[in-house]
């Protein structure tokens, strides 16, 4: 078996088989699919691959990545092991028998897989139109495989050849309830526990019983407030806990209802709620490798992390923090405890070997998948989809908090460590060993420096797309220019700048202008202004000459400076028209270089610029 720990990545049309460190190269050796691949899984023994195809599951040998066989069945969606890896079931979509009966074909198919000759034999088929516990589940030796045939009864069959058809013993309780979910034990004198939620004034119960006797339960809680259950045994099969939930709080205190742990023996020896001091909803479960020792983060945030001994009794607790997972290394050494979800993601190590001392911490955000390698010295973490549909890829970490490996992917569905016995590998040494990073690593936290110090950098004044690459110097705009000429045509006949002289006005004084240059109304109007100014002249001179003879005359204007007869000429109407129009198009011009959308009628108007610009130049405008 190869010592190097090996991990999958499933697309939608594709599944890559890559070596860890240090290489971390795909495995030559395996062909990749290039239809749709809708599940895919590593045997719980490690020695076989196996995913999805529209007509077919393929079985390779995970080591090296050769198909051994195909098994034809179509539209698999989902798949189960045994122990072993000797026993595969699958699920198909249910479909209706092509008769006229109406009924519907077996779904659920269960396999015997011989690795060593490279073939399948077909054992059993029933219907289970649920994705949801269709699983069949095996010993640890895979002699017994059971499942559940209705409401309140699980059939136990033998796995040898003629002997699978046929239940060999089978556990009723449809004098306690419903079953609502069932687990085998993986040790070596299997038991398996039930639970049966509150009905009808009925309590709920959690047994167990030990197999082949199922007639009477070996240890039993009964309880109320029950309505669903997750199981978790350790290792070793002699302990289970019990995480029971109900959808709503009768106190009203949370959103997510009410949850309670329970552990019991199989003996029947002890059984008992565990005590946990902070309320609020009870995040995950786990054990311990060695059997000895469980942990449970529960709480509201920041939630409390306590570790428990197999009794149930206290041994430590961790300082409160938002945190709502926990996994054990595969050597019980290392203690991953994590913030996961609608957390930030932040990872912290602790070393249970050294009185639960803090050994590293990193920041794994968006992290759906999270698992110990086989060897315990690596971490791999995966945002996959469709539960977040960007960011998709795998990061491998080393233990003390040093990225390793970087694979993005525009889709990832799942991903997993290839199971190996620790046996494989040498003894840890602690924070003693070196990791190497990989290129990819190296290339992912140079680019996220770049991104951080770009982010960082002052920004200044705002400034448009279109104008962002251009010169410092802003471009002056029509309004400018106009401006500009405007000032220059006054400025011509200023004395001293080249002009020719011009005529003093008194201020407040009625401007005149040359007979020449005015309109017939304007004549009109100037002849009775004057004629009524000339009356006013000759009654003050013979009542004061003194007045009349103080009276200088008036000097006339230039025509520059005037607008004729007080009424704006035909052609500077025309002009300022113009040059709306004309400031008109030029923002026309700047929405259309920002890439904002515009009318058929306004891109009409913008083709009107050439024309607009001969017409001010007939006029004499100069830009």
């Amino acid at each position: 078996m190869s010592k190097t720990p090996q991990f999958y990545c499933r697309q939608p049309r594709s599944v890559e088989l890559i070596q860890a460190q240090p290489d971390f190269t795909a495995l030559s050796s395996f062909e990749k699919p290039t239809v749709e691949t809708r599940s895919a899984s590593y045997s719980p023994d490690g020695q076989v691959f196996a995913y999805t195809q529209p007509t077919s599951v393929t079985i390779a040998d995970a080591p090296s990545g050769e198909v051994l066989f195909k098994i034809d069945v179509a539209d698999v969606f989902e798949f189960h092991f045994s122990q072993k890896g000797h026993y595969l079931a699958t699920w198909s979509r249910p479909t209706k028998l092509q008769d006229d009966s109406g009924n519907w074909k077996d779904n659920v198919n269960i396999w015997s897989l011989n690795l060593k000759e490279k073939k399948y034999d077909f054992l059993q088929s029933y219907l289970n139109k649920s994705q949801s516990g269709w699983k069949p589940q095996f010993t640890a030796d895979e002699s017994i495989m059971c499942r559940m045939t209705n409401s309140y009864q699980i059939d136990f069959f033998k796995t040898g050849a003629g002997e699978v058809k046929k239940a060999v013993y089978s556990l009723n309780v449809k004098s306690y309830g419903k079953i609502n979910s069932f687990l085998l034990s993986p040790g070596l004198n299997p038991s398996i526990a039930i639970f049966i939620p509150e009905s009808s004034g009925k309590p709920s119960y959690i047994q167990v019983y030990s197999l082949p006797n199922v007639k009477t339960p070996t240890s039993q809680k009964q309880f109320f407030k029950g309505e669903s259950c997750q199981f978790r045994w350790n290792d070793l099969g002699t302990s289970i806990l019990a995480l029971v939930s109900t959808d709503v709080d009768a106190t009203n205190k949370s959103y997510y209802g009410e949850s309670t742990l329970y552990l019991l023996g199989i003996s029947g020896s002890f059984d008992q709620k565990i005590h946990l001091d902070k309320e609020g909803p009870i995040h995950d479960i786990t054990w311990s490798p060695t059997s000895r020792e469980f942990a449970v983060i529960y709480g509201y945030m920041p939630s409390q992390t306590t570790f428990f001994d197999s009794r149930g009794d206290s041994i430590y607790s961790l300082p409160p923090d938002s945190r709502n997972t926990i996994l054990f290394s595969p050597h019980a050494k290392y203690i991953l405890v994590a913030g996961f979800g609608n957390l930030q993601g932040n990872v912290e190590i602790f070393d249970r070997q050294n009185k639960f001392a803090k050994v590293a911490s990193f920041n794994a955000s968006n992290t759906s998948v999270c698992k110990w390698s086989p060897d315990g010295r690596y971490i791999l973490t995966a945002t996959t989809s469709p539960r977040l549909r960007v960011d998709n890829g795998v990061k491998i970490w080393y233990v003390d908090g040093t990225l390793c490996y970087v694979k993005d992917f525009s889709e990832l569905y799942s991903a997993d460590w290839r199971h190996q016995p620790l046996t494989d590998f040498p003894p840890i040494k602690g924070m003693n060993e070196c990791c190497t990073p990989h290129i990819s690593a190296i290339e992912h936290m140079a680019k996220k420096v770049k991104v951080s110090s770009t982010e960082n950098r002052p920004t200044g004044a705002y400034r448009p797309p279109h104008a962002r690459n251009a010169p410092s110097q802003p471009v002056r705009t029509l309004a400018q220019r106009e401006a500009a000429q405007q000032f220059t045509k006054m400025t011509k006949k200023i004395p001293g700048l080249g002009a020719a002289p011009v005529k003093k006005q008194i201020p407040g004084a009625t401007p005149v202008v040359p007979a020449e240059q005015e309109s017939k109304a304007a004549a009109k109007n100037r002849k009775k202004r004057q004629n009524k100014k000339d009356g006013e002249d000759d009654s003050q001179s013979n009542l004061s000459p003194s007045i009349s003879a103080s009276n200088s005359p008036q000097p006339e204007p230039t025509a520059a400076s005037l607008v004729i007869g007080g009424v704006v000429s035909y052609e500077e109407k025309k002009i300022r028209n113009l040059l709306k129009k004309l400031r008109a198009i030029e923002q026309l011009k700047a929405k259309k270089e920002n890439g904002e959308f515009l009318e058929d009628t306004q891109m009409l108007k913008i083709n009107t610029e050439p024309q607009v610009r001969k017409e001010l130049e007939s006029l004499g405008w100069v830009e």
